[in-house]
């Protein structure tokens, strides 16, 4: 090992960050080079862009994730005319689809929701900072409870994880008293309605600072700080291989997207962490190829409904003046209004599923004027319901080396089901999401399924395991099995069957992971 090792990682998302500040807290002498495929959306590296103030900066920052297209940007970032880059197709703001139907396109017609997105920041430039932790049989069985939860307590450290935010409303208390009348008595102590926990820092004026992986990174890039000495962040780079030999990784192969060029980076690690599919497609590509890599893919297939607040059932439990200090709230900040967020979090045996409900003064589409639910007085709920999708090796993503994407990576073809097990919960669920809209007031659009793929929380592709039996890609300290100074990271290593958001649960993995590697790098 040299005197002074290098770790190479690859996405800057919350995960790569999180080994970012680990080992490099952890190891006074090791350096990190961090790569990534996408631009750089913010003055200040992975910042959340739902912190944007202004509409047209906002949205011009969501279609740079989605990849520099033939517009105005593309010569604003130094890209060659006729360079193809990541993230060209748009699923959703600031995310592009994988099957998209053109040239190169992965194939994916039972998973058409499929989607990534591409900067700096990954997802956690865009994500809902949703951070619920996992319970019951969410949780990994080999790890211990007492080592989970102390792993859990730092990747809400790292998140910046509010539990409570939010709780000050009296909308929100009123909310949560209805489903508390309706729900409350069939729920385990302790998992009955509640705020839902969020990753941000509040501020004084009652607004949010949405945390993105610039939290996670937090001194890393900060200026003058020692430990950012160590630290190199290289946007518009794409890791071509993962280079290894006799089962052990050297370094990488990165094509910088601006010039064309390719070198090798040495490495005494490296760590992948982009998402569910394009990290067992780099595995893959650079003849990594354990049975299990990209099979069990899991997500969660989601009901969701609005629903018009009823008037009198809520002004049981809330005053005028509270609906009026809750609007004012809103209104400090109109282009991401901070508002009252609740939850029925996951719990066995009744309730395997797991319910959010987001308060809006406003619907999420237009109203007829004459609607007898337009312009209600107390808002509206936008509500939905998560699921778990059970882990099974035909549902997955495979590779053909004969037939390139866009990238020039082997293309993806995604294959899955959902089974009778996953269609029991999904019509239960679908029963608890009308219970609890008729306990808040009145469907104005009534619960629908989501087309497969629609949750964007993939995981399993690359799940941890106890045992190397061909079942699983990674050890339990997510190092993949047959390979030294190779780690994997993010949701794609969740090896159970999830209802929850999943980013606090793959950045508690990550910390065991990260201070795993940062002991072997020590020597």
């Amino acid at each position: 090992m040299p005197v002074r090792p290098t770790v190479a990682i690859v996405g800057s998302g919350p995960i790569g960050s999180a080994y970012a500040r680990i080992i490099l807290e952890s190891v006074p002498d090791a350096s990190v080079v961090m790569f990534e495929a996408g631009p750089r959306l913010t003055a200040i590296p992975g910042e959340s862009v739902r912190n944007i103030p202004d509409p047209e900066e906002k949205e011009r920052a969501r279609e740079r994730s989605q990849g520099p297209q033939a517009g105005s940007f593309r010569k604003s970032l130094g890209l060659p005319e006729g360079a193809m880059v990541e993230g060209m197709f748009t699923a959703r703001g600031g995310t592009h689809l994988l099957d998209f139907g053109g040239e190169g396109s992965a194939h994916a017609p039972t998973f058409p929701a499929a989607a990534a997105s591409t900067n700096v920041g990954g997802m956690g430039a865009h994500w809902t900072c949703a951070t619920p932790a996992p319970a019951f049989s969410e949780r990994i069985p080999f790890i211990p409870d007492a080592e989970w939860e102390q792993l859990i307590a730092e990747a809400e450290r790292l998140l910046h994880v509010q539990k409570s935010a939010f709780a000050d409303s009296g909308v929100s208390a009123a909310i949560r008293a209805l489903l508390e009348e309706e729900f409350g008595a069939e729920l385990p102590e302790g998992y009955g309605p509640s705020t839902l926990p969020v990753a941000g820092d509040p501020q004084p004026d009652g607004s949010m600072r949405w945390a993105g992986t610039d939290v996670v990174l937090g001194p890393l890039i900060e200026q003058g700080n020692a430990l950012a000495e160590r630290f190199e962040l290289r946007d518009l780079t794409l890791v071509r291989r993962i280079e290894h030999e006799d089962g052990v990784v050297t370094g990488v192969t990165v094509e910088d997207l601006r010039s064309g060029t390719t070198e090798h980076v040495a490495a005494d690690l490296v760590v992948v962490a982009a998402d569910a599919f394009r990290s067992p497609q780099l595995l893959w590509a650079s003849g990594i190829r354990p049975t299990a890599l990209g099979h069990y893919l899991t997500e969660h297939p989601m009901v969701i409904s609005t629903v018009v607040l009823d008037e009198e059932r809520m002004s049981r439990h809330a005053t005028e003046d509270q609906l009026e200090a809750e609007l004012a709230r809103r209104a400090k900040n109109p282009a991401d209004p901070v508002g009252a967020v609740n939850r029925i979090p996951f719990s066995e045996p009744d309730h395997p599923f797991a319910l959010q409900v987001m308060y809006a003064e406003r619907p999420p589409f237009p109203l007829d004027p004459a609607h007898p639910a337009a312009r209600n007085r107390w808002g509206y709920v936008n509500m939905g319901y998560g699921m778990r999708k059970r882990p099974r090796f035909e549902d997955g993503v495979t590779f053909d080396d004969e037939e390139l994407d866009y990238r020039g990576f082997p293309n993806m073809t995604i294959r899955y089901e959902l089974t009778e097990a996953e269609q029991a919960e999904i019509a239960q669920g679908t029963e608890h999401l009308g219970r609890a809209g008729c306990a808040l007031g009145t469907f104005i659009a009534e619960p629908r399924l989501l087309p497969n793929g629609s949750s964007l929380h993939f995981q399993g592709t690359m799940r941890m395991g106890e045992h190397d039996d061909g079942t699983s890609v990674a050890d339990p300290w997510s190092r993949v099995w047959g390979f030294e100074r190779l780690v994997v990271g993010g949701n794609a290593l969740i090896p159970t069957a999830t209802a929850m958001n999943p980013t606090l649960m793959s950045v508690a993995i990550a910390v065991r992971g990260a201070r795993a590697a940062a002991e072997r790098l020590r020597g």
